[in-house]
Parts: structure tokens; sequence; C-alpha cells
């Protein structure tokens, strides 16, 4: 990995050196919504805000980030914590969610313990490293992660992935809201939360914290996983008294080895989630950081979680195999009524009933980073929408998913869940695509030059990129293996099938991307 800061050596294969003009540039392309002039200030240039935006000058009355997706310049650079680096993702991953997924495997793909705990830490790993590696890139160049994929898989295909990203924001804020809101309802039976009032909750604490942007994220996330470590903690203790819990028995053969597949894809999924939206988190980390440091404390802060929630979710699901009640419990209310069924009935009662509330209201710390993300996603897709302020997409966004969170309670939530799955797969082709152009073609990062990070005619076109994207759809449609779609190859394995989609979309991106990336590189020269 090229993680050391201000290498040295000529750019990547087919990067032209820049012109004289361009290199002697120190005048900054101007926030979109701010302007600057140049005044002299003891022989130093310096950039003077003037004027800002009606809608800016609210959100910084408020102390609120008013950045958009212009990079972030070395002035502003003022985040030197490697621990707010970690604490990000160590919040966002100690949620229900995550815990959720972990229960998949033994009552959905029907491994036992150990088989889930497998393929939890390996699917995992795979996941997270890619997470932790863009992180780097953005202490290194300031940029947001979909702007920086302007450079990692051309400008047109990173308007797409801007795009689809915005989607999967919106998907997931929506999926999480619901799965919280089915939580509450179930709480203090006669007087319920109603489910869109529950809805009303999650969203609406969302949108304070994310409202403020990058500073108020960091500090919220990096405690909002104490509370909910501490529910984990007796969901343990209440598991281990009913001495329900079962390993289960080892099972092989074709069928198992779709099962793994299967789960595996699910895991995979959530915990490389949020590479499209690594780098926002770390833009304010000054360029000295070492970048060893930022790579390895995020592979720390995601795995300690995701290990620990996402086997958790296991370990309860298998009290599940052999318990009729609590296997209802779960058939009606997904993990929430299980984990209802484990901490109230017959058990903590009233405080078991605080900890479920205290559960649900964890999602706020998964979907702060979906809802920061949707604006910089919405910026970053065309110049016309990155004219309106940040805030105003953060409110929009969340205001679009309590919209849709609201009847899909009642309605389709289990579609929702399912065209979450189906999205997740296009995060595998994304990093096919953008590690291979950096690694081959770039190989450091002194082959990225900020300044251009919204010229057309600097950027990579995008052609390869766009090509490698469609291309790999049509591979993660022969590999999947989903309630509504199995494809041609992955119906081949076992009795029920095997989902290798995200396998076949990376492996065909990456091969597609590396024949098509040369002759684009030869025929436009960048």
């Amino acid at each position: 990995m090229s993680l050391t800061h201000g290498m040295a050596g000529t750019e990547g294969t087919g990067y032209a050196l820049k012109d004289l003009e361009s290199r002697a540039r120190d005048v900054k392309t101007p926030s979109n919504n701010e302007y600057y002039e140049d005044t002299e200030s003891h022989g130093t240039e310096e950039l003077v805000e003037t004027k800002l935006s009606f809608l800016n000058r609210i959100a910084a009355s408020l102390s609120a980030e008013t950045k958009g997706i212009e990079p972030i310049t070395d002035d502003e650079k003022t985040d030197d914590s490697i621990l707010n680096a970690a604490s990000m993702w160590f919040s966002a991953n100690m949620v229900l969610p995550a815990y959720a997924i972990g229960a998949l495997g033994p009552l959905v793909f029907g491994l036992n313990f150990g088989q889930s705990v497998l393929v939890i830490i390996f699917f995992n790993l795979m996941g997270l490293v890619s997470v932790a590696f863009f992180s780097v890139f953005g202490a290194e160049l300031g940029l947001r992660q979909m702007v920086l994929s302007r450079y990692l898989v051309g400008n047109v295909a990173a308007r797409i992935f801007s795009l689809i990203n915005f989607i999967a924001c919106i998907g997931w804020g929506i999926v999480n809201t619901v799965a919280s809101s089915q939580v509450l309802n179930m709480v203090n039976p006669g007087h319920q939360c109603p489910l869109w009032a529950g809805c009303i909750v999650i969203i609406g604490a969302t949108v304070i914290v994310t409202f403020f942007g990058y500073n108020v994220i960091h500090s919220y996330e990096k405690w909002a996983w104490v509370p909910n470590f501490a529910v984990f903690l007796v969901i343990i203790a209440r598991l281990a008294r009913s001495g329900k819990f079962v390993l289960g028995e080892w099972t092989s053969g074709p069928t198992t080895a779709g099962n793994v597949l299967s789960f595996g894809s699910t895991v995979y999924g959530f915990a490389a989630g949020w590479t499209t939206y690594a780098a926002d988190y770390t833009v304010y980390m000054p360029r000295k950081t070492n970048k060893y440091k930022i790579f390895f404390s995020l592979v720390a802060g995601l795995a300690a979680p995701l290990y620990f929630t996402m086997i958790l979710g296991a370990a309860v699901a298998m009290t599940a195999v052999g318990d009729p009640t609590w296997r209802s419990y779960y058939d009606d209310n997904s993990i929430g009524g299980l984990t209802f069924a484990i901490l109230v009935p017959n058990s903590l009662h009233g405080f078991g009933q605080f900890c479920c509330v205290l559960l649900s209201l964890s999602t706020i710390a998964n979907n702060v980073p979906n809802m920061y993300t949707i604006a910089l996603s919405v910026q970053a897709t065309w110049e016309p929408l990155a004219k309106v302020p940040r805030v105003v997409w953060t409110l929009l966004g969340n205001a679009a998913a309590l919209a849709i969170s609201i009847p899909a309670c009642y309605y389709f939530s289990t579609f929702m869940n399912y065209f979450m799955d189906s999205i997740g797969y296009y995060l595998a082709i994304y990093i096919a695509i953008a590690c291979s152009e950096h690694f081959i073609y770039r190989r450091s990062f002194s082959a990225y030059n900020v300044d251009d990070w919204n010229n057309w005619d600097r950027l990579p076109i995008g052609i390869a990129g766009t090509v490698a994207l469609i291309v790999a759809a049509f591979g993660v449609a022969l590999g999947m293996c989903q309630t509504y779609w199995v494809g041609e190859i992955g119906r081949l394995i076992g009795d029920y099938g095997g989902d290798i989609g995200f396998e076949l979309g990376l492996s065909w991106a990456f091969i597609v991307y590396n024949i098509a990336r040369p002759l684009e590189l030869k025929y436009f020269g960048r």
C-alpha cells in the first residue's frame, strides 16, 4: 500500500507532468458558496473569506460546518486525533444493524455458531481493509471520497458511483430506521410508541448531529458506543443465565458451502459499506499524520465492534434455534423481537425494556455517516447541485429518509431489505476499479494533483471505469443468490444456491478495467 506521506518519484503510467503554469498556480478553487480575495500579511499570501451564501451564513452562526466538496486546505486541517478517526467507525458499528447481521448466519443460512464466527471473521476483514485504506487518502489529499473517485474511477464513472452512493445512503438510512422503530414499538405493551413516531425520533436525532457536520459528528461518535456496549453486556449476561445457547452441529458439503458464501456476501457488504464514505471523515487530518497509524487504527476501530456485535448476534440466534418461543419472537419482529424475548419476559422486565430503547437508539450512530455523506454525494454528482449548501442537502436527505421510512414500516420493509442487499454489490466493483487505478497506474500520492479536482480537461475521462462497472454488473447478476433473484452461476452451488455476486463483480471489474484503462491512456492521455 502506498501509505507513505509525500512519496517521491514520477507519476503513474500515462500521466504527463503538469506544465509550469499549472504547477505555479497558487490561488485555490473557491468554495461553491464562499468567495475569497487575496491579501498580504507580513509578506504571506492568505485567503480571506469575504462573503457567504445566506444559508451558509445561518449555518456558520450555529457553528455548523459550511464546507462542501471542495478540497480541504492545509490551514483547515486541524483534526490531529487518531482516536477521532478510529472511534468514528467504532461507534457506527457497535449498533443494532451489525448485531442483526450476525444473527442471519444461524437463523437464515442454517450455519452453526462456529461456522458463523469463521465467516464473520474472514469476510469482515476482507471488507474493512478498503475502508481503512481509503481513509488514508482523506488525510493526504483533503478530498471527499466521491471527489477522490474522479481520480480513481474516472470523472464520468465517479458521478455514476456518486448517484449510486446517494441511493445507498438513503436506503440504509431507511432500513436502519425501520428496524429501530419496530423495536421501540415493542416496548411498553398497551402504550407502545407508534411506528411513525419511532421513525421521527430516530431521524430527528440524526438530523441534530449531521446538521453541524464533521466536528460534531466525530464528538458524538467518540462516545455513542458506550451505552450500546453496556446493553450488549446485559444481553450477554442474560444469554448466559438462560442456558439456551447451543453450538449447533457442524455440517459440510455443497449446500453448506453455498450458505457460507451467501452469509459471507452479506457480512462483506456491511463491512465494506463504509468504503465510499471513508475519506469524508479524515479530510481534516493534517497531511503529516502518520499514514500507517491512520490505517491500522481504522482497522482496529472497525474490526473490534464488527466482530463483537456480529458474533454476539450469532450467539443470540443460536438460542432461538432450539427454542420455539424465542424463534417465534424472531419470526414476528426479527432480531429486535428476539432481543426483547431475552431481556423482558421472565427476565429484566422494565429495565429490559429500557435496554431495548437504548439499543434502538444505537442506530443513530449508524445513520449519521449515511446522512452526512449523502450531501457530499449529491454535490459530487453534478456541478449545479454543488451550489446548494451541504446543510440543505443533509436536511433534504433526512427528510426523504423519513418520508419513505414511515410507509416502509407498514408496507414494504421486506422489499427495502432485499433492495439494499442488492445495491451493496457495487462496493466490490468500486474497490476493484479504485485499487487498480491507485496501485497499477498512479502508484503513489504524488500522482494526484488536487487542483484538478473539478477540471474536466485534466481528470481521467472515466470510459474504462464506466465499461468495467457495466460489465461487472452482469457478473453480479450471474452470481447473485437472493430471494427474488438467483443467478445462473450462483444457483449451481448446493441445494439453495450460493451468493458469489460480489466476487464475480470484483474480479470482472478488475479484468475489464485493466484491459480498457491502458487503451484510455493511450488514446486520451489521462
